[in-house]
């Protein structure tokens, strides 16, 4: 309790509590309490939260005891008691959560009403949902702004899920002849390529309610619909060879090409070739190139689908078609530094002019940074290296003061430390990102990001100093807890720190008691049965499971294993994270086929979270190494080419896990 105890300074404990009830119990003497409520809300144990509550009075986290007990009755509680939390907890991160489930209530009842009466009041404003909602209140009022069919549009397209606010105001905005049929088509395609029946059916009952109960049928067999089926819509053909591609691109190409073709229009073709192309990319199959060769619009597909076409031009070779592909990518797209980087690649790989060069390199220069690895990619590319930027001007005493006293900040740290991380991360988040429009200002970043960094709480410390855009405090976005354990370790087994230093953080952000969805625990995200074998391998004698929560112990496993991925890829930095993520057998897989630079290599890895994971520990690596020696550094030394297996060199590790 002395880590909880050493947040709340009296002055602070007294702006956390000022919502509180009267009778203020020291901090720390209702912290079972709230962990028992906490355990409550999760298994949805209403009564036992109502019993609590009452105990929970006065404690730093009684907002978010308050909020577990009503959000759990919300749909039985009457206005005036939403209304006197509202009151109670004005200000607060809980508040505008309440609110927040309380309007998309109103707007599942269709209660536009009260919804119009409390929107205004609703800070946070990132419910998609919520925004459907309001923006067809305002339609149905005649005040909409001349963007919003787009934005609804915008919003339904990126909800995975069936959610009523969107699917909703699409439909009556479908109704009033502000989307089109084509639209809500596109809605369904997009909910077929992400498995979401439940969505494709919504999307499909608002142009052919008669068609939807055929959704279901597509999905579960999409060979026996198309083999089933005489006379049917093209629409629905569209959907089931979309179905089918997933789970079996030749087929759907040898479907769309000898029998389908001619009953679709060529941009619902075009889609289907795009879908096609974009699963043999992801088996990285050389056929990709083929099939998005068939697309005769690349306007007609997806930016999802055009970062596939992409990525397989890239795999190929074929520069002209990367660069090509990425033009008709939409706005955002094409400010992402991913396409920035290798569209100026691509310009640069044919024979440009000297106005595309220099546009080229100015497109460069827009990204160049030492931020991530597109943008240290960009800075290689204009000849310079990875440094150490500049340090901020050092944070005043009243700067630092100001996010000490911030309450919401506390109760986010108070909460993470008790063992709340979820509810904790939210109020951070939320008072960093949300509470006022555009979020805190760079220098309340730094001062909130160092009040986490103090207590040790490299997540938020790390998080919320990235969000910084015109300065890098190094210090805090890449910190070295640990750091005579980690560099030891490290070199004593032949490993570069930095290379350590950068998995560790893309894995657990630092966080000791770190754990995953699949079982990985501590600050290197070790496997129980991974931690077995490499004890094993290495010789920890005694060696227990409990054992891999220990900090000393996870460095000593989880370096070992590294170090055992990295000689089994031959000193190869991408392969080895790749492992380390996707575990050996799949990058093994993954290098086959033509020797390729590692930048391209890892663009192309099939798991988004996988490919996503490469490039940001290997631009950490690059950091911390600059850090660690003070020296310009390369992240292209780093990547080097990837290609398949020397089958003169020995498997080093044949049983890596």
């Amino acid at each position: 309790m002395q880590l909880l105890r050493a947040i709340l300074t009296p002055l602070v404990a007294a702006a956390v509590l000022a919502t509180a009830a009267p009778l203020v119990q020291a901090q720390n003497r209702g912290d079972d309490t709230l962990l028992e409520m906490h355990q409550a809300f999760r298994k949805g144990d209403r009564k036992k939260l109502e019993q609590l509550l009452p105990a929970a009075r006065g404690h730093a986290l009684e907002p978010w005891a308050a909020y577990w007990e009503l959000k759990l009755r919300l749909g039985e509680a009457s206005p005036a008691e939403i209304q006197a939390f509202l009151k109670r907890y004005a200000g607060t991160y809980q508040e505008d959560r309440l609110r927040n489930d309380w309007l998309l209530l109103l707007g599942q009842r269709r209660d536009w009403s009260q919804f119009a009466e409390q929107h205004p009041s609703y800070r946070m404003s990132d419910d998609k949902e919520v925004r459907c909602y309001a923006l067809l209140i305002d339609t149905l009022k005649g005040t909409a702004p001349a963007t919003a069919a787009d934005e609804v549009r915008r919003n339904w397209y990126a909800q995975r899920d069936g959610d009523d606010g969107c699917t909703h105001a699409a439909g009556e905005l479908y109704s009033y002849k502000q989307l089109t049929t084509h639209d809500v088509w596109r809605k369904a395609r997009l909910a077929v390529e992400a498995n979401r029946v439940r969505s494709a059916r919504a999307a499909v009952e608002i142009v052919s309610p008669e068609s939807s109960a055929q959704v279901k049928e597509l999905m579960d067999s999409p060979t026996k619909y198309l083999q089933a089926r005489g006379k049917v819509r093209q629409e629905l053909v569209t959907l089931a060879l979309i179905k089918l591609a997933q789970g079996d691109a030749d087929n759907a190409a040898t479907q769309l090409d000898n029998k389908w073709s001619v009953h679709l229009s060529p941009e619902e073709r075009n889609w289907v070739w795009g879908v096609i192309g974009k699963q043999a990319a992801q088996r990285l199959s050389s056929d990709a190139v083929t099939y998005f060769g068939n697309v005769t619009k690349d306007s007609d597909l997806t930016d999802d689908l055009l970062g596939w076409k992409a990525r397989a031009a890239l795999r190929a070779g074929q520069w002209k078609v990367v660069r090509k592909t990425v033009e008709a990518m939409g706005d955002d797209a094409r400010r992402d530094s991913t396409w920035v980087y290798w569209h100026a690649k691509a310009v640069l790989n044919g024979k440009p002019s000297d106005a595309e060069r220099a546009e080229a390199r100015q497109a460069l220069e827009s990204i160049a940074s030492p931020k991530g690895f597109y943008e240290q990619l960009a800075l290689e590319e204009l000849g310079q290296r990875v440094v150490v930027p500049p340090a901020p001007a050092p944070l005043t005493a009243e700067e630092k003061a100001a996010a000490r006293a911030n309450p919401a900040l506390n109760r986010a740290l108070y909460a993470i430390l008790l063992g709340i991380r979820g509810e904790g991360v939210r109020e951070w988040n939320y008072a960093t990102n949300l509470h006022t429009p555009g979020g805190m200002s760079e220098r309340e970043l730094l001062a909130a990001a160092d009040f986490a960094c103090q207590r040790e709480v490299w997540d938020r410390c790390i998080n919320t100093s990235e969000r910084t855009k015109t300065v890098i405090d190094v210090n805090q976005r890449f910190p070295m807890p640990f750091r005579n354990t980690v560099v030891e370790r490290a070199q004593g087994i032949g490993l570069d720190p930095a290379y350590v230093y950068g998995l560790i953080r893309q894995e657990s952000r630092f966080i000791m008691d770190a754990r995953s969805h699949v079982g990985a625990s501590g600050l290197m995200q070790v496997m129980p049965a991974t931690a077995r074998w490499t004890a094993k391998k290495i010789g920890l004698t005694g060696f227990t499971p409990d054992q891999i929560s220990d900090r000393d112990t996870n460095i000593t496993i989880g370096t070992a294993y590294l170090k055992l991925a990295l000689d089994d890829f031959a000193g190869s930095m991408p392969l080895a994270a790749a492992a380390y993520n996707a575990g050996p057998g799949r990058p093994r897989n993954w290098r086959n086929g033509p020797v390729l630079d590692a930048a391209i290599w890892a663009e192309n890895v099939p798991f988004a979270e996988t490919r996503d994971y490469v490039k940001k520990v290997l631009a950490n690596t690059t950091n911390y190494a600059a850090l660690l020696t003070g020296q310009p550094q390369s992240l292209r030394s780093r990547l080097g080419t990837v290609g398949p297996r020397d089958a003169a060199s020995p498997v080093a590790n044949a049983d890596l896990p």
